[in-house]
């Protein structure tokens, strides 16, 4: 009996013993388990100098990427509060995502043209027109939303043998989303008695921003559109920041760096989910620019805030639907756009009779708004008094409109003054020089600071003949040094 009860008290003990190894076992896998995801997360958050702690996120969404089974198919969830959050997949072509946050992303949608192909150019245009800073805030996306994956797979190694090494720095990625992802685009609404390949047309162009839209939404702070045959300005970020800069602290949902289509239009990034939503949601019922106001509208946007120069210019001849002619061009753009004025702060005011709400103070704005007045006489002004004396490095004025270009100024003169008299109201200057006439409705002058030896307390156009045509003034721009110290 004693021999049974050792031999069954040393069986229960060698169970407990191999229950306990069990354990022991099963824990410390539990606990490499636990050590390597420790390890991983910890090594997220290792600082390589430039990985900024905005790019953790983007960090962890890489790694998931690699870990996917399918090594180029990135999910990706619109995370805003937005109602029904679009859930689909996006195929890397060529690039990766994103190592850090930009300043701006900029966005372009291409498809298959019956006739030409811009987007190398468009593309060529951006990176070309960009310093070596600017580059490092930049990141261009491109989505080719063509159902013809034969038609894609040449455009990629297109784009891949010229663009090779902006791909290979993380500032140029290629996209493309799955046919199946795309809602019903057969049998659609007809508004505006549009034929049925037209409705088409445009609705798909709709889902295909509403995508590109989805996608960029967290890779910068800013976001603008371009189309795919468009040409860039010298060192456009540089006028995009300075202008983003100027609006601190005012409310604005787009900012237009053009007047044409779906063009040099400018986005908070944040704005992107909603804006994405929203072409989906009316993705029948009319064309993208169309839908993109009355998406302005409904964030509280009343006004066209619209910038000149314009940065960007429409350079494609045919247009993406059936090879159609398309000649626009915009007349406000400008090459070397770097060089945008500097229009310090000053008292606007003028003698002529103004038209409605034409005021004296659209003709000094750098947004697409101008001063309009009724057929001025001899001796009429529109007068600038600066805040500061300054140093004027360079004045440009441009009279008439593309619609009314009758109504510039015919006969008259620009004057720059010193020596302030008056109240706060009705300062002017006692004495001033004239730089000369305008000719043809415009007046441009540069190296003014070697011409005028004083600072410049005021400025003043001067009608020197009456005129029967009405007088616009679209734009006066003042270039400055620095401001003097009183």
């Amino acid at each position: 009996v004693t021999l049974l009860y050792v031999f069954l008290h040393m069986r229960h003990n060698l169970k407990y013993f191999d229950k306990m190894r069990c354990l022991r076992k099963r824990s410390a896998v539990s606990f490499l388990g636990v050590l390597v995801i420790c390890l991983l997360f910890m090594n997220l958050y290792i600082e390589d100098g430039y990985v900024l702690e905005g790019d953790k996120q983007l960090i962890r969404e890489t790694a998931t990427h690699q870990l996917n089974p399918e090594r180029y198919v990135h999910n990706f969830k619109d995370l805003s509060n937005f109602s029904g959050s679009i859930n689909i997949s996006y195929r890397y072509l060529a690039g990766t995502p994103l190592p850090r946050k930009r300043y701006l992303t900029i966005g372009l949608s291409s498809v298959k043209r019956k006739k030409g192909n811009y987007l190398l150019e468009t593309i060529k245009s951006i990176f070309e027109q960009s310093s070596y800073e600017e580059l490092k805030e930049i990141a261009v996306v491109v989505q080719l939303a063509d159902f013809d994956s034969a038609w894609c797979e040449g455009m990629v190694q297109d784009i891949s043998q010229k663009f090779a090494h902006h791909i290979i720095a993380g500032r140029l990625i290629v996209i493309h989303v799955p046919e199946e992802y795309y809602p019903v685009l057969d049998g659609l609404k007809r508004n505006y008695n549009d034929p049925e390949d037209r409705v088409k047309f445009r609705s798909k162009q709709n889902v295909d921003y509403a995508f590109l839209l989805n996608f960029c939404a967290n890779l910068s702070d800013y976001y603008v559109m371009l189309e795919d045959d468009v040409r860039c300005s010298k060192n456009f970020l540089t006028a995009v920041k300075k202008v983003i800069t100027s609006r601190e602290g005012s409310y604005w949902v787009t900012l237009e760096f053009s007047k044409l289509g779906y063009i040099g239009k400018l986005y908070h990034s944040h704005d992107l989910p909603r804006l994405a939503h929203f072409l989906l949601m009316f993705y029948q019922e009319m064309p993208c620019d169309w839908l993109l106001i009355h998406f302005r509208g409904l964030l509280a946007q009343k006004e066209v805030i619209r910038f000149k120069p314009s940065l960007f210019q429409h350079m494609g001849y045919y247009s993406s639907y059936k090879g159609a002619e398309n000649k626009l061009k915009d007349d406000d753009f400008e090459e070397e756009s770097f060089d945008i004025p500097d229009n310090p702060p000053a008292n606007l005011h003028t003698n002529m009779n103004v038209f409605e709400n034409y005021e004296a103070s659209k003709a000094y704005s750098s947004i697409d708004e101008y001063f309009w007045g009724k057929a001025p006489s001899t001796g009429d002004f529109y007068g600038i008094v600066f805040e500061k004396p300054i140093k004027i490095t360079k004045i440009k004025v441009v009279t008439g409109t593309e619609d009314r270009q009758n109504d510039i100024l015919q006969h008259g003169a620009l004057e720059v003054g010193e020596k302030i008299v008056g109240s706060k109201k009705g300062r002017q200057c006692t004495t001033y020089l004239r730089l000369g006439e305008f000719k043809n409705g415009n007046f441009e002058i540069t190296d003014l600071e070697h011409k005028v030896l004083f600072d410049i307390n005021c400025m003043r156009i001067l009608v020197t003949k009456s005129q029967k045509e009405w007088l616009i003034i679209r734009s006066i721009s003042v270039w400055t040094s620095q401001t003097s110290v009183q």
